[in-house]
């Protein structure tokens, strides 16, 4: 579907539809989120200030962000080549869309709009564990950029953790990942008996495969935030066993 897909918010610019669906989106997921999302993810929505009735500002998400955890939003007009995406996270730079589905396309998007990117990824980004991790992900993964098996080990636990990540709360699984937070139909299947529930392991996660066009079948679930950050040493080690690694 051709559709505008600007490189800038310019906030005057969104429709009454636009406004319909983020409102419809956010209050569609938010009842099933309320008792299914991780609290951690629950609180960041509130502290990043995002409501049903606004479509969310850049402009004023990056001050909050900023005063926060020093992470910021950059608009990017559909998704940015790899290596870029890499580049940016390494800065704190996280990138999204600022375009929104149209009312048709409620259920189902092939591409990430800014629902998925700002709904799903941005309220985290409050959170100085998660940050810190999708920084110190971003530097590792540049570190490595010059190798293409590596970097698709990489996304592979980008995929996994990221974008459909559980996380244990109080002895349940609750969600984090965005791939699962803004989408309905996943985040049903993610708390369902109809798929694996993974303890967290690298070197599986690794060896375990996924696709994008369909439900996943396998969700590793994480103990804490901090776990992650301190599996980037384990995971550097595992990609220097099997690449040499060219610095940049």
């Amino acid at each position: 579907m051709l559709r505008n897909k600007p490189h800038r918010q310019d906030y005057n610019a969104y429709t009454k539809e636009d406004f319909k669906v983020w409102h419809l989106l956010f209050e569609r997921q938010l009842q099933l989120l309320k008792d299914n999302a991780s609290k951690l993810y629950l609180d960041a929505l509130t502290r990043i200030g995002f409501n049903a009735d606004e479509i969310p500002d850049f402009e004023k998400t990056n001050k909050q962000m900023l005063e926060m955890t020093g992470w910021r939003l950059t608009v990017v007009p559909e998704l940015v080549p790899q290596k870029q995406f890499f580049e940016l996270l390494a800065r704190k730079i996280f990138p999204a869309t600022c375009w929104l589905r149209t009312m048709r396309e409620l259920d189902y998007l092939e591409e990430p709009d800014m629902f998925h990117d700002v709904f799903g990824h941005a309220p985290l980004l409050v959170n100085s564990a998660y940050a810190q991790f999708m920084e110190g992900f971003g530097k590792l993964a540049v570190k490595w950029s010059h190798h293409p098996e590596a970097i698709a080990l990489l996304g592979r636990i980008y995929w996994f953790t990221i974008e459909f990540g559980l996380l244990r709360e109080q002895n349940e699984n609750k969600i984090f990942g965005a791939g699962i937070i803004s989408s309905i139909e996943e985040s049903k299947h993610s708390i369902s008996n109809e798929c694996n529930k993974i303890e967290f392991d690298i070197e599986k996660m690794l060896a375990t495969d996924y696709r994008t066009d369909t439900l996943q079948n396998d969700y590793f679930v994480i103990n804490s935030f901090e776990e992650l950050c301190a599996a980037l040493p384990v995971i550097e080690a595992l990609l220097r066993e099997n690449f040499y690694a060219i610095e940049t």
